[in-house]
């Protein structure tokens, strides 16, 4: 079911723009007109109390560090969103908000009113918890790929919008496009069906869910406010609340993969998530999670895909699989499938082990257009796809590999083709990095540490020299690196 939401103001009463400034010239008798030009902070709206609001004096407000109510922040929202406040006064508020914060009352404001500037989904029945996951996004991240039929597997229905990667960190709907025929630009509607039939659909985020979130994202990309917390908080759960999920399970990333470089910063933004979700009447439990290395293995897109089948075989890597049983633990919980921690998180293990959930994938892949038989030869092939070269990156030294820097991969697998330095770019699914060694693996000198997977030897050997420069190998053993790093609860 969609919810259509209206403006709470009325923008075209309070017209905004620029006059002329009327200066004197010292000497030549009246003022006249001239090109200077003073811009009118013009007032837009009046509040429910009747006061009136002018953007410049909410700029100044949070200028000088103070709260805005819950009524100014959706003033300001809905202004941009539908063009009565121009991009410089939106920039400066932004700017205001990167170097001020917003308290979680203002944070959450500013989701709710970025959630009612396009159609809201109200999923569920009577007594039912849609439960949705969220990244932050990192290398060798496919655990939607496992976790959304795995979840529905385990009882759960799962409506889940994802995006496309840029840059060294790679998109959902990047590697399910690897596999033949399938879909993934389904409608509202299409994919509540699905959901219906299927028990699960994984698609492309929808045009008509949360616009000013798109605006506004458009501007801090060009205005250097990108990497503000309460930002980021509030564009990411304003996407969750408008799918119409009761309650959340995110992964924040933090490493020299991730967007946050450092458990504290991922802390603070899973912090700010996880009241948004409180204060918005809804559940979160956010877990920040280690993405200093790739998760998993492979980096690229269908090379993901082969390993998230692999998981879904009950063989998949000890990394990628801990992270799935404890984010599907969780997802079980807040659903009402499991009440217990400890058998929600058996229960994930053995539907896991047993590969029953593999067929729910297949289901999934048939529903959304795509070749289900593919799942089955991409699992039995070798790690490279079919016409791609694989050149081994041998270990410079021997020793134990004491650390490997993801985000070089990532740009690695980035360069051959795998990911895209400006939406809209094409990529190249079939290249990307396989990864033989992980932290706290021991290594011969020579012996092969990665692949790198290319459609020609020539492509591939250009990346070699990049991808040996993430590995770290030291003369003593290190301890494999913990990857469940902080739990956070919304209460």
């Amino acid at each position: 079911r969609c919810v259509s939401t209206a403006s709470s103001f009325d923008f075209t009463r309070f017209p905004t723009g620029i006059v002329p400034r009327r200066r004197r010239i010292e000497g030549q008798g009246p003022s006249t007109a001239t090109p200077a030009l003073r811009i009118r902070p013009t007032v837009l709206a009046k509040g429910a109390s009747g006061h009136l609001l002018r953007v410049y004096d909410l700029i100044a407000k949070k200028r000088d560090g103070k709260a805005l109510s819950a009524e100014e922040v959706r003033f300001l929202v809905e202004g941009y969103s539908a063009g009565a406040i121009p991009d410089y006064q939106m920039a400066a508020f932004l700017m205001a908000v990167y170097l001020r914060g917003m308290t979680d009352e203002e944070t959450t404001a500013m989701a709710l009113a970025m959630a009612d500037s396009g159609e809201r989904l109200a999923l569920g029945g009577p007594g039912e918890v849609f439960v949705d996951k969220h990244s932050t996004g990192g290398v060798g991240d496919k655990t939607t790929l496992v976790l959304v039929p795995l979840a529905a597997e385990c009882g759960l229905r799962v409506a889940k919008m994802s995006g496309r990667g840029l840059g060294h960190a790679g998109g959902t709907i990047d590697k399910l496009e690897s596999i033949p025929g399938l879909r993934t630009d389904l409608s509202i509607g299409e994919m509540l069906g699905q959901v219906r039939e299927v028990g699960a659909a994984i698609v492309g985020q929808s045009a008509d869910l949360t616009p000013a979130d798109k605006k506004i994202y458009a501007l801090r990309d060009v205005t250097a406010t990108v990497e503000s917390v309460p930002l980021i908080a509030a564009s990411v759960m304003s996407k969750k609340i408008a799918l119409g999920a009761g309650a959340f399970v995110l992964d924040v990333k933090a490493g020299r993969a991730a967007y946050m470089k450092t458990e504290a910063d991922a802390v603070r933004l899973a912090e700010a998530m996880a009241a948004i979700a409180r204060l918005a009447g809804r559940r979160a439990i956010a877990w920040v999670t280690a993405m200093d290395q790739p998760l998993g293995q492979a980096v690229g897109n269908a090379i993901e895909v082969r390993e998230a089948v692999l998981t879904l075989k009950g063989l998949g890597p000890p990394d990628l699989v801990d992270l799935v049983v404890a984010l599907g633990a969780e997802m079980l919980r807040l659903g009402g499938i499991e009440s217990d921690a400890e058998k929600a998180k058996e229960r994930v293990r053995s539907v896991l082990a047993s590969g029953r959930a593999l067929g729910r994938f297949k289901a999934l892949v048939e529903a959304q257009g795509g070749d289900p038989d593919y799942l089955d030869r991409v699992a039995s092939g070798g790690e490279a796809p079919d016409g791609y070269a694989a050149v081994p990156v041998p270990a410079p030294k021997g020793g134990w590999v004491t650390g490997i820097d993801g985000g070089v991969v990532g740009r690695a697998a980035m360069a051959l083709g795998a990911g895209r330095e400006r939406p809209g770019q094409a990529i190249d699914h079939g290249v990307g990095v396989y990864l033989y060694k992980k932290t706290g693996d021991r290594v011969q000198a020579g012996e092969p540490v990665a692949l790198a997977i290319a459609p020609d030897r020539a492509r591939g050997e250009e990346a070699v020299a990049r991808i040996a420069s993430a590995y770290e190998i030291g003369a003593s053993p290190v301890p494999r690196p913990p990857l469940l790093l902080a739990r956070i609860d919304s209460g």
